[in-house]
Parts: structure tokens; C-alpha cells; sequence
């Protein structure tokens, strides 16, 4: 699996140290061995026996803890280009305990909830509309006065734990998924969007569609948010009729098509870890081709660049997500792009 892959991602928000695509090193592994394993680099070591390679790997450790503290102590500094342009830096999370250690590190709200979490805690259950509400309170309430931005359910593709999902899709990536699924399925649907509706009446929230394709889809969406909101409130629950609605562009045709979809949406972020992965032809879990997945390739910023033309002929905010939004090495060109 690589870098970008949703094992990869969780395993990120959870702290916990990781390599992959390791083919059959667990087999070579015996309990009790020792073993350096290095998450940033993706080398494993097993068996280290010479005092030196244990002292470089420690002091390797060392290096990164006072790296993780100088951010952290430079996390109250504006972020602002030399030429006085704002950029706001928002942490995509999982988890709601992930707030404290994105504030740690100065995000400024919540820019994705990936609220498929919050389904995977209650498998094979499915959520009530009142733990949907406590739980977008309780992640808006935390980041306050910053925004807090929550992906639609967005199961599929490799994500793929909940048994809601249809098993027999012969390429579920491409398949009923994300909202596409959702908008078949309002048993699943309509409970999240009334707690988001209600919880939106207490905190600064928005909502966020993943996998938008077509038109049709957001003004679908829009059409059940005002029926559900015109719903709460004949039955005495306060529900933000208003809340902004958003889109993911992780589809090509999406990004080719964003002029048209930029008017219907109030923002947009930018999924780059699907986008690129389309784009190119290239499975992001699949470490044989890994080398051609390349963020920087002419196609992929041809396509940041509308969209974000697109945005700005609309009037509405435009953001991007993904492994390429935390690659300092591009960063400069993301601003460069707008």
C-alpha cells in the first residue's frame, strides 16, 4: 500500500509508526525479535545487533521529537506569504481526540471530518441522527471559533468495512460509493444530514460532498437538506436551513467540469489523493507503480489551475486536501497556483 492509501492515512491519525509494501518481511519476523522501523522513510530493520545502528537510530528519534516541538512552538505565527497573503491551515481528522493535537500544531479548525468513522464505531449498526448531532457538536464546539468542514459519508473503493456496502461490485471503486451510495440509501443519508442540520444551529459547521460528479447531485443534496430543515422544525428542532454546502473535486471530469459545479457550491476542496490517482491511471495502494503517481505531473496542476480559476470566477473559497497538501516541497507552488 503507499503513502496515500486509506490503511496509510488511519495509521497517520493514530500515531502510529508504519511501513508498507513490505511483501513478506512478517513472515521473518519472530516474537520477541528486534526490530527499527522507520514510518518516515519506510525502512525496516530486523535484528539490529550493532550498538552504532542503535545509537544513529536513537538520535534519528531525538531529531524528530525536537523537530515535532519546533513546530509546535511556531504554531501561533501568522501563516502569510512575504507578500501578505493569508493562508488558512486546517487539519483533516478521523477521530474527535485528533482536535487537541491539531490545535497542538496551530490548525485553524477542521478543514475534512471523514465522517465514515463515525459509522465504523458503530458497525454493523448504523449511527442515530442524535450521535450524529453530538458528535459534529462536540468536534465544531472544540475548534471554535474556527470552522469545522464534515465529509458526507464516503464509504467504498477501499474503504469497504461496513456491510451496508454492496460486496458483489466488480470494480467498487468505481462503483456505488461515497454519494453515490448515499443518495440511494436515505436510511443512511437523511439521519446524518439532520444532525448536521441541527448541529449547525449551535457551531460554525459546514457540509462537504465527496466524489461529486455531476450538477444534478449537489442540487439533489440541496433539495433534501431544505426538506429535512422544513422537517426539524414542524417537529420543534432547531436546524440550520442555510449551512454552506460544499463539494470534494476528486474526479477528472469533476475538475474538467468545475466552472459548472463551482456555481452550485458554496466552497470546494480539492481531494488530491484521488484526483492524481485518476488522473493518472495509477493505484495509489499499489507500490508496483508507485513511482508514476506524481502530484507535480503538467496534466494534474493544469487541473488545480482551473478549479481554481473556476473558484474565483464564482466568488466561493477554494481548498486541497490530500498527501500533496503536507509535501513541503510543493507548497510554494500550491500558493504559487492560487
Amino acid at each position: 500500500r503507499g503513502k496515500t492509501s486509506h490503511t496509510a492515512l488511519l495509521a497517520q491519525a493514530l500515531s502510529v509508526p508504519a511501513a508498507a509494501g513490505l511483501r513478506d518481511i512478517s513472515q521473518q519476523v519472530r516474537p520477541g525479535d528486534s526490530i527499527i522501523l522507520d514510518g518516515e522513510t519506510g525502512e525496516v530493520q530486523l535484528l539490529p545487533d550493532e550498538a552504532e545502528t542503535l545509537q544513529a537510530t536513537q538520535r534519528r528519534k531525538a531529531w524528530i521529537v525536537r523537530e515535532e516541538q519546533d513546530i509546535a512552538q511556531a504554531r501561533d505565527l501568522p501563516a502569510v506569504t512575504r507578500d501578505g497573503v493569508e493562508i488558512a491551515i486546517r487539519a483533516n481528522i478521523e477521530f474527535a481526540n485528533e482536535v487537541k493535537a491539531a490545535a497542538r500544531f496551530g490548525a485553524q479548525g477542521v478543514g475534512l471530518y471523514r465522517s465514515e468513522f463515525l459509522f465504523l464505531s458503530h458497525a454493523p449498526k448504523l449511527p442515530s441522527e442524535d450521535e450524529h448531532y453530538r458528535t459534529y457538536v462536540e468536534i465544531a464546539r472544540r475548534v471554535a471559533p474556527h470552522p469545522a468542514v464534515f465529509r458526507t459519508l464516503d464509504l467504498g473503493g477501499e474503504k469497504s468495512f461496513h456491510e451496508v456496502l454492496e460486496r458483489t461490485e466488480s470494480n467498487p471503486a468505481l462503483g456505488q460509493r461515497a454519494g453515490r451510495l448515499c443518495l440511494r440509501r436515505p436510511d443512511i443519508f437523511r439521519p446524518q444530514l439532520r444532525g448536521l442540520l441541527r448541529a449547525a444551529t449551535h457551531e460554525n459547521l459546514r457540509v462537504m460532498l465527496p466524489l461529486v460528479t455531476t450538477r444534478d447531485e449537489i442540487l439533489e443534496v440541496r433539495r433534501i437538506l431544505a426538506m429535512e430543515a422544513e422537517k426539524l422544525k414542524a417537529e420543534g428542532r432547531e436546524a440550520r436551513a442555510d449551512v454552506p454546502l460544499g463539494i470534494m473535486i476528486e474526479v477528472p471530469a469533476a475538475a474538467a467540469a468545475a466552472d459548472v459545479l463551482c456555481r452550485e457550491s458554496d466552497f470546494v476542496s480539492i481531494g488530491t489523493n484521488d484526483l492524481i490517482q485518476c488522473a493518472l491511471a495509477v493505484d495509489r495502494g499499489n507500490e508496483s507503480v508507485n513511482y508514476l503517481y506524481q502530484p507535480t505531473h503538467p496534466g494534474v496542476l493544469r487541473m488545480l489551475r482551473f478549479i481554481v480559476q473556476s473558484a474565483e470566477r464564482a466568488g466561493i473559497p477554494v481548498a486541497l486536501c490530500g498527501e500533496m497538501a503536507a509535501d513541503v516541497g510543493v507548497t510554494a507552488l500550491l500558493v504559487g497556483l492560487g
